[in-house]
């Protein structure tokens, strides 16, 4: 398809989503009765908070009380509604009003203080915070955020309680959630789908910036009735303002120098606007260079040790980086609608890999054209270059009374190119244009049950194509329907849903095989052996289903349980792969095929069974406390998956277009996706104990076992997270705080067959934040450290534990601000 084919696709997409946006807003607008609702909030002494928000149900928009606790609301539908307050270091409370034609006044809240930082989850479609929850969720935001951002999703989120990293150098990583990752974490930016090919190998870096996000939420566990089949192990919800829904003015900007790899970067934000039209633009930049180690083990000197002052790094570990997003929204009364584009460059070397004996076609003109500055990369002679360009519409509408009373719709499309160079020439080039669109219908309390039915639709077009294409072209097309209801039954909040998704997954006609497989044929004739002439177009059909309920059991505290049947279409690359992943320097075959050695030779044919949807049942329970000075948040999972999709070592290696079983120098390993039902088990902890008025203790930990339910020797899945242990110190002073970091990740000796185990190593962390008055609204001076003592760690999870040890101690210096 053309680009001019695109761009008319694109806005015809566009403008019918936005007729049927509008179409069901005017089908279910009414007349505006003007009932008021009004009260104060105030502390356990009865003293009034100031700035508390405040908001009716589904609605987003929200009032801040006074310097007297005093807020008020016009314009409220007859009936009950449920009122959600909070206020930093206070817990989060839910109160129900009934709402008659006389006004509501002098509605008393009272708010206990909290130890536990509670903020609103924009990644559900119902209410919710992030003690208020069935499922147990991470929200990082605000100056947290900040200090925690980092170059890749992974390394920002990696920190947080039940979340590891993939960690493919500092170039890319992406999240791992109980030991999950892959096709099976759905990463969406503004809820929806960031689009990209991060799920099809760990060297696909996230399409997403965490320097303009202004927080990121992490579902742990099957959030599939939001999101669908691909969140059977969670969701990564990046939120940000691109498509604005205020016209309050706000700039913020960071600088920053790491020295590590002499890694230079700068962001900004500013949002402004009219009374009804809001605007908003962000950009950053980024750019570093190879990245120090710690020293390897194998340059140990004669008494063990290793000489700091050397110069360690990690060749083909640099990556420069920028982009920037343009949005603008209408603002109505009681909703919006608006649209963004945003753009995204990234070029990063692939550490770990060398393809100089690839022979390439110098005279290919469109190659040659490629690299332009070749002295630049003379030492990485394997890089990748990411674009992205994005558009993204969002509208929502509440209305005053009437069975419908608000309607959220979003709207992307995204297309993604990513290419492997080797030696300056382009070598394979993956390509993803993805169209994505929901509709949520929110309907009235209903006997006190509130809910909403969603519509979602998403396609991919993928594409690989270069010598290292291992997944041939994809189309995949999703179409689902969700409900989803909840009611409180005095202290107990019941939520209920399900979801039916159709998946569709059309594959090109293909031939595949080993050398010696099969002969040369100019056509798919029927007289092929040992081959699959073609590929089938797939069909699966998901279900979802799960119950959860929150009990506030006593005042401060409460109980989330949560009980999830979800099942999982498998994408085009667990289905189809067949050839050399460059990422993970391996042989990858997908489930849709079968290897086996029949009289010294080796054979590709179909499975005996096709493939089928993964089956998940998950069980979660959390018990969280949040009032006082001490309080806590304990999580345990029960996790059983049938028809599991893995990668199985062989015992094969690939090597010329020979496939042989003694490994030879060059010679990738052939892993092939396989079915097997898998059990999956852990719990997470984190206690938080305010010593004093400035000094607050924490304790974490996480832990997780992961096993093949049906093997005769080797149970254990490979990469999955060792027992974590760690604790955090933190400092708040009326100019400065600081925060001191431990952490340690215990050996994992559970480890699949053909696997290594990892040692265990302590990182040792910190930060200094210095607050600056008389500029703009705030002015921030800091410096951070990361692995303080210097340690050679290798992270279990990654592909290139082996190659790419994490960096030596580092320290950032920076300044943030807004105004």
């Amino acid at each position: 398809m053309s680009f001019t084919a695109h761009v008319k696709y694109f806005f015809k997409a566009t403008a019918s989503f936005s007729c049927l946006l509008w179409l069901t807003l005017l089908f279910f607008s009414s007349n505006v009765f003007a009932k008021q609702i009004s009260g104060v909030v105030v502390n356990e002494q009865g003293e009034p908070i100031d700035n508390a928000a405040i908001q009716i149900d589904h609605d987003t928009t929200k009032v801040f009380t006074n310097a007297q606790g005093e807020f008020s609301f016009t314009d409220v539908k007859e009936g009950k509604v449920e009122l959600h307050i909070s206020s930093k270091k206070y817990s989060h409370k839910n109160q129900t009003v009934t709402v008659t034609a006389d006004e509501i006044s002098k509605v008393n809240v009272v708010l206990f203080k909290s130890v536990m930082e509670v903020v609103d989850v924009y990644a559900t479609p119902l209410h919710a915070s992030s003690i208020e929850s069935a499922l147990p969720i991470n929200v990082v935001s605000a100056d947290e955020l900040k200090m925690k951002q980092a170059a890749t999703l992974g390394e920002t989120l990696k920190n947080e309680v039940g979340i590891n990293s993939s960690y493919y150098g500092p170039v890319s990583s992406t999240p791992v959630i109980r030991g999950l990752d892959g096709p099976r974490v759905l990463i969406t930016q503004n809820g929806l789908d960031v689009g990209d090919a991060s799920r099809v190998g760990p060297d696909h870096v996230v399409a997403a910036e965490t320097t303009t996000a202004t927080q990121i939420e992490v579902l742990r566990g099957p959030a599939t009735l939001f999101y669908g089949s691909g969140a059977i192990g969670g969701v990564v919800n990046i939120v940000d303002g691109r498509v604005p829904t205020s016209s309050d003015t706000e700039v913020d900007y960071l600088l920053q120098y790491n020295d590590v790899s002499n890694e230079r970067q700068a962001s900004a934000n500013l949002q402004t606007g009219t009374e009804d039209v809001a605007f908003h633009v962000d950009g950053y930049w980024r750019d570093s260079k190879d990245y120090k180690l710690a020293g390897p083990a194998e340059t140990e000197d004669e008494e063990g040790g290793y000489d700091e002052s050397a110069d360690y790094k990690l060749a083909n570990s640099s990556s420069t980086g920028n982009g920037a997003t343009f949005g603008s929204s209408y603002l109505l009364d009681n909703g919006f609608i608006g649209l963004s584009y945003g753009f995204m460059n990234r070029e990063y070397g692939i550490p770990g890999h060398s393809h100089a004996g690839h022979d390439h076609d110098h005279d290919d003109d469109d190659h040659a054209d490629e690299h332009s500055d070749e002295e630049e990369h003379a030492e990485e002679e394997v890089y990748a270059k990411m674009h992205q360009d994005r558009w993204q519409m969002l509208g929502e509408y509440n209305f005053e009374q009437g069975f419908i009373t608000k309607v959220a719709g979003k709207f992307a499309y995204s297309d993604y190119n990513h290419q492997e160079i080797e030696e300056g020439f382009v070598g394979t080039t993956f390509t993803n244009k993805s169209t994505e669109a929901r509709l949520d219908l929110y309907h009235q309390n209903y006997f006190d049950w509130q809910g909403a039915w969603t519509v979602h639709y998403k396609n991919s077009d993928f594409a690989a194509q270069g010598e290292e294409a291992f997944s041939p072209p994809s189309k995949s097309t999703m179409l689902a329907l969700a409900w989803l209801e909840e009611k409180h039954f005095g202290s107990v909040l019941l939520q209920l849903g399900a979801r039916l998704e159709q998946v569709n997954i059309d594959v090109e006609d293909s031939i595949v095989g080993f050398e010696g497989d099969h002969d040369d044929h100019d056509d798919h004739g029927d007289d092929h052996d040992n081959m699959l002439a073609s590929f089938d177009t797939q069909d699966f059909t998901p279900i979802s289903a799960s119950t959860g309920l929150v009990w506030d059991y006593q005042e401060g505290y409460n109980i989330g349980m949560s009980l999830a049947f979800s099942q999982r279409a498998p994408s085009a690359g667990e289905l189809f792969s067949f050839g050399p992943h460059i990422g993970t320097n391996t042989f990858e075959v997908g489930a849709g095929f079968d290897i086996h050695e029949e009289d010294g030779e080796i054979h590709v044919e179909s499975p005996e069974q096709a493939p089928r949807v993964e089956t998940s049942l998950n069980f979660d329970l959390t018990f969280r406390k949040f009032n006082g000075d001490f309080g806590y948040v304990l999580s345990a999972f029960y996790n059983q998956i049938d028809d599991y999709y893995y990668q199985n070592n062989t015992g094969l290696f690939y090597h010329d277009d020979h496939v042989d079983t003694a490994e030879h120098e060059g010679a990738l390993p052939i892993y092939i996706y396989q079915q097997e039902d898998v059990v999956m088990y852990g719990g997470e902890a984190e206690f938080i104990y305010q010593v004093t008025s400035g000094f607050t203790a924490t304790v974490f930990s996480d832990y997780i076992r992961a096993r093949l339910v049906n093997a005769e020797v080797n149970d254990n899945l490979p990469r999955i997270p060792p027992l974590r242990l760690g604790g955090i110190l933190d400092y708040q002073a009326e100019s400065f705080d600081t925060e001191l970091s431990f952490t340690h990740y215990f050996a994992q000796d559970d480890i699949a067959e053909r696997e290594t185990s990892t040692d265990s190593y302590t990182m040792v962390d910190a930060y200094f934040n210095y607050y600056i008055d008389g500029i703009g609204d705030d002015f921030i001076v800091y410096i951070k450290g990361q692995n303080l003592a210097n340690v050679h760690a290798r992270v279990h999870t990654s592909f290139l534990k082996d190659v790419a040890p994490l960096p030596a101690r580092n320290i950032s210096v920076g300044i943030r601000g807004s105004f």
